[in-house]
């Protein structure tokens, strides 16, 4: 049996839910002849300890003791302002890390974080999970096969039920920056191409709380790529149907979406139709158990040697920037370049 630890720092809700995933891990690694351990870490001390204790979890005092205890790997689960330390600690001490996305606040605090991970030759997988969910996953394999023809049209869709938390939404950068930077990724990873050009609106309609920390509670972003394809990609805090995550592929011999199935969060206004019948997704966290688990998963291959890199920060970078783009166009009302976003 080979024993790995990890050690994850903060403890939060994406926190917890990694330390539960990592916890479960065993389940199914056990049969490779893995055992996962865990440690972990958080300010908030207390919370910690018990989280760790109904884990069977290690608690330690600080991120210095989590990386003096010889650990194989960092997860880090903590505020974006805090990640590109983080990231930085966990390089210098010559373990693979896990870190939630985004890199850094914005494109332009990232790119130093970038050449300290270069320069010190670091693994740093970024968590963009939706590149291991299955229907994105098909939607690749379908594309790539030539099923699709050439994409037309991409339409993504990511709405929450309610909004997270005011206190939140004043740190979190914007909602193309936490929300809708998933959806970037992913048009990258899916088509393999780039977006160059953003065009992007926003509205208040919810509570006047997040207009007033500057964010919108409703956006919308024309993309364009690199070789003309066109898309859309629309975000929303107030999806009181459920936690709506979709993308829609158009293409010359063919379409699919993902995210269709009986938990969708929509109704058909058509008579006679009762799909979907399941009951709607309410969090980011159902709708993407799966591919949360899998994603540690991976970091844990990863770790001992036995992939490549999923998600690397530069990928991770890359929909920064268009994220950094569409939070420029927001702001001035104009199609903004991508290259041409500011601070790059």
């Amino acid at each position: 049996m080979k024993d790995i630890t990890l050690g994850l720092v903060g403890v939060g809700r994406i926190g917890v839910m990694h330390a539960n995933n990592i916890a479960a891990l065993n389940g199914v690694l056990h049969l490779q002849g893995i055992n996962v351990r865990l440690r972990l870490t958080d300010v908030a001390a207390e919370h910690a300890r018990a989280v760790a204790a109904g884990l069977g979890a290690e608690f330690l005092p600080s991120v210095e003791a989590l990386l003096g205890s010889a650990i194989d790997g960092l997860v880090v689960a903590t505020g974006t302002g805090t990640h590109p330390e983080l990231i930085r600690a966990g390089v210098d001490a010559g373990i693979p890390v896990f870190c939630e996305k985004p890199v850094a606040l914005n494109v332009a605090e990232s790119l130093p974080v970038l050449d300290y991970i270069r320069a010190n030759k670091g693994t740093v997988q970024i968590g963009h999970q939706r590149r291991f969910d299955a229907g994105y996953l098909e939607a690749k394999r379908a594309y790539e096969g030539g099923e699709l023809g050439w994409i037309h049209s991409l339409r993504a869709v990511t709405c929450d039920m309610v909004p997270p938390p005011v206190e939140f939404l004043a740190t979190s950068g914007g909602l193309f920056r936490d929300c809708s930077v998933h959806d970037f990724d992913i048009l990258r990873w899916l088509t393999g191409r780039e977006i160059v050009e953003v065009y992007a609106k926003g509205s208040n309609k919810g509570d006047p709380a997040i207009g007033g920390v500057g964010d919108v509670d409703t956006a919308l972003a024309v993309v364009t790529f690199d070789d003309g394809t066109l898309g859309s990609v629309g975000a929303s805090r107030y999806n009181g149907a459920g936690h709506d995550v979709r993308l829609e592929i158009q293409g010359s011999a063919g379409s699919l979406m993902v995210g269709l199935d009986e938990k969708a969060a929509l109704a058909s206004a058509e008579p006679g139709v009762g799909f979907p019948s399941g009951a709607s997704h309410r969090t980011f966290a159902e709708r993407f158990d799966q591919a949360y688990r899998s994603e540690m998963a991976a970091f844990v291959e990863l770790v001992l040697g036995q992939r490549d890199n999923p998600c690397t920060p530069e990928d991770a970078v890359a929909a920064s920037r268009v994220a950094d783009a569409a939070q420029e166009s927001l702001e001035t009302g104009l199609a903004v370049r991508v290259a041409a976003a500011v601070n790059i």
